[in-house]
């Protein structure tokens, strides 16, 4: 699915402040650290933030997640904690038992995961649990603007972007590709939505948006499409 429109990097000076993490005490230095940006031909080092260890174990039933399931289009101001935060980036895509939390054809993994928050836009990185600065600008307002003004990206502290690559998942099933990235998505989004209710975080899945402009706000390389997009925070 090219869009045949090359797209401006941007790789700022951006620093990880505690807004990102809910108002809680300062990153310590051993946290933080920088790291190339493998998205770029030339080496471009950007601040790398490792998240708490996700959490593996509860007392909330699978059945009683599917029962708290719901979309909250309306959030209080107050960011995630980056143990929340974190908690949801690896529902969608964490790694576990040398695969991930998502079920991917072939085990290609086309699924990149994004979130836009008021610091700026941060991108997974599940092989280290961490995130990634991508921007320093708040590109909330806009992106409510190409999510069609839907009030829940009004008042959502953070929003996550599911994109994906098709090329990785064509390399091996062809014409059939973007199906299957389609479809694992789906998993991934529905992963979201079910721990967000066990964590007690709002979330909303949302399809309607600008392909071209949600791309363009989240910096996304040629070969990226953006998919889905998933407000959260706490429900008001």
């Amino acid at each position: 699915m090219p869009r045949g429109v090359r797209r401006r990097r941007i790789v700022g000076a951006t620093v990880v402040s505690n807004a990102l993490v809910g108002g809680a005490a300062a990153v310590a230095p051993a946290e933080l650290r920088t790291a190339p940006d493998e998205r770029e031909e030339a080496v471009q080092v950007i601040p790398v933030l490792e998240l708490p260890e996700p959490r593996t174990e509860g007392e909330t039933s699978f059945e009683e997640a599917l029962l708290r399931r719901t979309a909250v289009r309306d959030f209080r101001p107050d960011a995630l904690t980056l143990g929340q935060l974190g908690q949801l980036l690896w529902a969608a895509q964490g790694e576990i038992g040398g695969g991930r939390n998502a079920p991917s054809a072939g085990a290609l993994y086309p699924l990149e995961i994004y979130v836009a928050h008021e610091d700026g836009v941060y991108h997974y990185r599940p092989q280290g649990h961490e995130v990634a600065a991508i921007s320093g600008g708040d590109i909330r307002e806009p992106l409510a603007e190409a999510a069609l003004d839907q009030r829940a990206f009004h008042t959502a502290p953070s929003v996550m972007l599911i994109a994906g690559v098709e090329e990785r998942t064509a390399a091996k099933y062809g014409s059939r590709a973007e199906q299957y990235v389609l479809i694992e998505v789906g998993h991934a989004g529905q992963n979201v939505l079910v721990q967000a209710a066990v964590i007690g975080v709002g979330a909303v899945p949302t399809g309607a948006f600008r392909d071209d402009e949600v791309a363009e706000l989240f910096d996304l390389p040629d070969d990226t499409e953006p998919l889905y997009l998933i407000p959260i925070g706490l429900p008001a």
